[in-house]
């Protein structure tokens, strides 16, 4: 294989492992916030109970987030050097507005978090807690930025020649607010809190089953269905209005996704199927007539650019795209219809009966990191043969120096490391499930307690 699939390869293994972990920080985040407001709100010590078991996994899925994290910055040094040169200068805004706006302020309040819970009065953990959730989110935004402008550039220009050149931000805000940073923004937050929320149904329909830790459960999984029905149906939404910006932006892209090829016909919306870029057909394809269409323009008359409009050479793996794309979008129906199912037997006073549901809410917590998987792969295949979008290929963005056998070994040593990662945290995540929330979390915290015996010295 050449070097630029492999380095292809090597940084897409290492960025799918690390994204397993940034959106279960974040979609967690935004429940302990809920978990404790209530606390505070009712004073019941069960909510306080919830906060703190689904702390220890919040913090669990930090640490490895951080460390999975670091591997892809060397990354774009060794394997990625023209790339780094040419986008340094807005790389480097984005991810120095990341680490000091938001990784510093996630993780200063994280500590305060975990281990303030007897040192620092009810409101300033409170306060702690959003500051961690705010902090995980806009590490989302400026990653999401720093991405999105290669979609979608704006805001540069381009300074020096050949090999040499680079872009150069001439209006910092027109690069942050980019084309298509708020889209996919939205979109990624929005599949971030399906990840913890469906983490923390998963957890809850276990303990059901097993008829432990019942009304921790139950509550917990009326937290993760709250935040589970809304964040599927704004993804409905987000994606809708993302996949209008990719026509608008990236036609190429939108034409893989659904394997349109002739710029003079009105675009079908495909359910499944199978592409034959040859024939420019798909096989087993079962198509809603004319759909794309009316999605993008309002109307089924109105043709949408197909892949023919483009030179060979600027069109990227079209099967690939159409299946991740189609995939993706799957999963995101089956979460809604999922999510709405728990909420009409919730409604009906039978959830936690049934058994075959709650099954398939233990297995559910692996559908959103699908999603989020599959959906990375279509946007990122789906712009190829660019990295950076009319600007720079992704052939021409290599290191000159770097060699097929060194990416071949500097690639089974990432898979040996990250697989022990991997199998440390499901060991921990396992621990930590199977024990279970803690008996003395119920206690009232030591502030409350020198709080009660201030106020009858006072009376």
């Amino acid at each position: 294989m050449s070097v630029e699939l492999l380095s292809r390869i090597q940084f897409a293994f290492t960025i799918a492992f690390h994204y397993i972990y940034p959106p279960l920080s974040i979609g967690l985040g935004v429940a302990l916030v809920i978990m404790e407001g209530l606390y505070l709100k009712t004073k019941n010590p069960i909510f306080q109970q919830m906060t703190k078991f689904w702390v220890r996994i919040f913090a669990l899925t930090f640490a490895l987030g951080v460390a999975s994290g670091i591997v892809m910055e060397f990354e774009f040094g060794t394997n990625w050097a023209t790339y780094s040169r040419f986008v340094g200068d807005v790389f480097g805004s984005a991810l120095a507005a990341e680490g000091i706006f938001a990784f510093f302020l996630e993780s200063g309040f994280l500590a305060v978090l975990v281990f303030g819970w007897n040192k620092v009065s009810p409101r300033m953990h409170f306060f702690s807690t959003i500051m961690v959730s705010l902090g995980s989110m806009l590490s989302a935004v400026w990653i999401v930025v720093a991405n999105s402008w290669q979609q979608t550039p704006a805001g540069f220009h381009i300074v020096g020649e050949g090999i040499n050149a680079r872009a150069e931000i001439t209006d910092f805000w027109q690069m942050v607010f980019n084309p298509s940073s708020v889209e996919r923004l939205s979109h990624t937050l929005s599949g971030a809190w399906l990840s913890g929320s469906f983490l923390i149904l998963s957890v809850s329909a276990f303990y059901l089953l097993k008829n432990k830790h019942t009304d921790f459960a139950i509550r917990s999984f009326k937290v993760g269905l709250s935040i589970a029905i809304f964040a599927s149906l704004f993804q409905l939404f987000t994606g809708h209005s993302s996949a209008v910006g990719v026509s608008k932006n990236q036609p190429a892209k939108l034409a893989a996704y659904e394997a349109h090829f002739d710029s003079n016909k009105v675009a079908d919306m495909y359910l499944f199927g199978w592409v034959n870029e040859k024939n420019q057909k798909v096989n087993f394809g079962v198509a809603i007539p004319n759909f794309l269409s009316y999605l993008v323009h309002g109307d089924f008359q109105t043709p949408i650019k197909g892949l023919n409009a483009f030179k060979k050479d600027e069109i990227p793996p079209v099967n690939f795209v159409f299946q991740t794309y189609h995939l993706m979008v799957a999963i995101g129906f089956a979460l809604i219809g999922l999510s709405l199912l728990g909420l009409f037997y919730l409604w009906r006073g039978t959830l936690f009966q049934k058994k075959w549901l709650l099954r398939i809410f233990v297995l559910s917590v692996l559908l959103p990191q699908a999603a989020n998987q599959l959906g990375w792969f279509s946007a990122e295949v789906g712009r190829q043969p660019w990295i950076v979008q009319g600007l720079l290929r992704t052939s021409d963005a290599l290191s000159k120096v770097v060699e097929a056998n060194q990416v071949i070994f500097s690639l089974i040593l990432f898979s040996i490391i990250y697989a022990l990662l991997l199998v440390l945290f499901l060991y921990l995540l396992n621990e930590k499930i199977q024990h279970g929330p803690m008996e003395t979390d119920l206690v009232a915290s030591e502030y409350e307690k020198q709080k009660m015996i201030f106020s009858k010295n006072q009376k």
